[in-house]
């Protein structure tokens, strides 16, 4: 009998906790997972899932616009936010249930309460209830970061965006990454005034900023207005539900039906015990993991954001997934975080992986080469959109290993998957170049670098 009433408890229901109570279910042990919201975690309730369907949603206002030059005759168009909405939240519900069925097929236990750790191997649930582990797992993710200013109270967050009674007439989103620019693309598609107000100059910092320029300059050809070196000094509520917002810059104040605030998330780490068992968090509140996902607490593991390493939902789930195996599969496993593809799911998106242009030419000097091709789309040829997308590759050394990839274009994101494989197997260019092109295609300019 085992001196401990589960071998892994594990805290938080997204994306990493799930993976992981389920591989070490499969592996034999006995598991519990404690959720206090909503199965499923940032990704599926409240994040890149409901984004995503809107990101679809928002995808018919340029088709619809542009059918008529593909021969088709719409009339009468007109969008209705409360049903994409409730239709949304719908399927969120239905995921929320997949992932139960998931846990309960493998004996996971579900526990729908709140818990916190009360000793190196004790966790507590809201109910008064105490429960032992050999292992516990934190995997409770991030949190919205607030506007940290007078009013904050005011502004939504990603978390609330989602159940709007109705489409605001105008939104002001604060901050550079994706998230803002997300969101800008999809209430701009749906007929909102967008403004996009960061308190630095640039937008999108970890990306290439070339390809970042193209989505700020076509973002202004569609009307996203960019208040950029614009920090928050206060937000007011007026008496008619609108909310203006002031500007450290001294520049003239803005009022908005809605201001929504997308400035990064922090690890969701707090009144959960950690500090008073002894468990190391970092300055952000991140609990301080090694390769192994371990704390310096030989029983409590941490993966996912709660742990701000890389805040991805691929990325947790192979953290959990690792975690499992370490622990209870004998098959001890690390994930690199080196070359991890990434999108944004903008208008039009950007998707990139490896080095940029800069900090190719920061570690490498001129040892690098950086092909390029500007191509308008053929859609956008023939519906008379002016876009056009770019594509980047750079490559290094005598046999031009491909480091980076970065393009901006319609379905960057799924052309990037696959070609990522080159910038994460180090292959030579010339790989590449012996590809036959797909034609006719946006993909084929991958192989067509010259």
């Amino acid at each position: 009998m085992s001196e401990f009433d589960y071998d892994l408890f594990v805290i938080g229901g997204g994306s990493g906790g799930v993976r992981a109570a389920r591989i070490s279910a499969t592996h034999g042990a006995k598991v519990a997972i404690a959720e206090e919201y909503r199965m499923g975690g940032t990704c599926v309730i409240r994040g890149c899932v409901p984004k995503k369907m809107l990101v679809y949603g928002s995808h018919f206002a340029e088709d619809l616009h542009e059918a008529e030059r593909f021969g088709w005759d719409i009339e009468g168009a007109k969008f209705d936010w409360p049903r994409l909405r409730d239709i949304v939240q719908t399927d969120i519900d239905r995921l929320e249930g997949l992932y139960g069925n998931t846990l309960g097929n493998v004996g996971a236990e579900i526990i729908k309460q709140r818990a916190v750790i009360t000793g190196p191997n004790e966790v507590k649930l809201a109910d008064g209830k105490t429960v032992t582990a050999k292992y516990i797992l934190v995997a409770t993710g991030g949190w919205p970061a607030s506007a940290r200013c007078e009013g904050e109270e005011h502004a939504l967050t990603s978390n609330e965006i989602f159940h709007l009674e109705e489409k605001p007439e105008s939104i002001i989103i604060v901050g550079g990454g994706y998230i803002a620019n997300e969101f800008a693309g999809i209430f701009h598609a749906f007929g909102s005034d967008v403004t996009v107000a960061n308190r630095s100059e640039k937008i999108l910092r970890p990306y290439d900023q070339e390809i970042v320029g193209k989505l700020q300059e076509m973002g202004e050809a569609k009307g996203i207005k960019y208040r950029l070196d614009a920090p928050l000094e206060k937000i007011v509520k007026n008496d008619d539900g609108t909310v203006t917002v002031h500007f450290k810059d001294g520049g003239e104040p803005q009022t908005a039906d809605v201001i929504m605030v997308a400035t990064g998330r922090v690890p969701k780490s707090g009144d959960m015990g950690l500090e008073e068992v002894g468990v190391e968090l970092d300055k952000s509140g991140a609990i301080a993991v090694g390769d192994d996902n371990k704390s310096n607490i030989d029983s409590i593991y941490a993966v996912g954001d709660v742990t701000n390493r890389v805040q991805l939902t691929p990325v947790a789930i192979r953290e959990g997934h690792a975690f499992a195996d370490t622990v209870f599969g004998n098959n001890p496993r690390t994930i690199s975080y080196d070359n991890i593809p990434s999108a944004v799911f903008s208008s039009p998106p950007i998707a990139a992986v490896g080095l940029t242009e800069d900090e190719a030419r920061e570690k490498f000097g001129d040892d690098i080469k950086v092909y390029k091709s500007d191509f308008r789309p053929m859609k956008n040829v023939v519906s008379g959109r002016e876009e056009r997308g770019l594509y980047k590759m750079i490559t290094q050394g005598p046999d031009e290993t491909v480091i980076g990839l970065h393009m901006i274009g319609p379905e960057s994101s799924e052309i990037l998957q696959g070609a990522a494989v080159a910038v994460v197997g180090g292959m030579p260019k010339k790989v590449l170049d012996d590809v036959v092109a797909i034609h006719p295609s946006m993909a084929e300019e991958l192989v067509l670098f010259k």
